[in-house]
């Protein structure tokens, strides 16, 4: 994106679990104001690159910046106040406190008015959060309960949104409708980093796209370039991979 500036750099980054590496010198950076996918196949390392991002799990090497400032022995909270928030997989909500409680939770850094304010924002981006905000989060459906964790997560204002398989185990009309809220998002300036084993949506809405094989970066460029690329339609959109996504 010409005229950019790069909101994420992440250089030569290691990562391993005990003496496992998980992680391979991985280089990549977003600029602001993209969305880039990151695609891969399960156990390629796309969920541990996350965590590292996000100061959950310290890398053996490597570097990562947030807006120009080191970030990679940083606290998660320190990380999350600087703009950078990761929507986990699996949603990963308190399933016995209400809609309303899991939303207050995301803002709690910033104080009781900025959880007003954005909690109002937050039920007009997904009015079915508000009919629900006294129910427990646990007896929500699959997409409601994404829908709250991507709200939660939005509640701390992210400059840089990092989301980590969204449309995991969800109806195709609710992956569908999660991923126009997510261009909704882009189109009011939200960065943002989607990380998907679903190929077809990511590529769709992503301006550029990495792919991640066992913890190497073996592919990148524009996203409607990498659509088209014969390993990708191989390995994650078939031979007879067709345009099904409506924009």
């Amino acid at each position: 994106m010409e005229g950019c500036s790069d909101l994420l750099r992440v250089n030569g980054l290691s990562a391993q679990y005990g003496s496992m590496p998980v992680l391979r010198r991985v280089t990549f950076h977003i600029e602001e104001r993209e969305v880039v996918a990151l695609i891969g196949s399960n156990g390629a390392g796309k969920s541990t690159l996350l965590r590292v991002i996000s100061g959950l799990h310290r890398p053996s090497e490597g570097a990562v910046e947030f807006a120009g400032t080191p970030i990679q022995q940083m606290a998660p909270e320190r990380i999350v106040r600087l703009g950078l928030v990761q929507v986990p997989e699996a949603r990963q909500l308190f399933p016995s406190l209400t809609v309303l409680e899991n939303l207050d939770l995301g803002g709690y850094l910033f104080g009781r008015k900025h959880i007003a304010e954005h909690r109002e924002k937050m039920f007009q981006l997904f009015p079915i959060l508000f009919e629900r905000q006294r129910q427990k989060a646990g007896t929500l459906s699959g997409g409601e309960q994404q829908m709250l964790s991507i709200a939660r997560a939005l509640m701390a204002k992210p400059r840089l949104l990092l989301l980590d398989e969204p449309s995991l185990g969800l109806a195709p009309l609710v992956v569908e409708e999660i991923y126009h809220t997510l261009e909704a998002l882009h189109g009011e300036g939200t960065t943002i980093l989607l990380v998907e084993q679903n190929a077809m949506g990511a590529l769709e809405i992503a301006e550029r796209a990495y792919v991640l094989e066992t913890g190497r970066i073996v592919l990148s460029g524009k996203a409607s370039e990498l659509m088209e690329h014969d390993d990708v339609q191989r390995a994650y959109l078939g031979r007879d991979y067709q345009h099904k996504w409506e924009r």
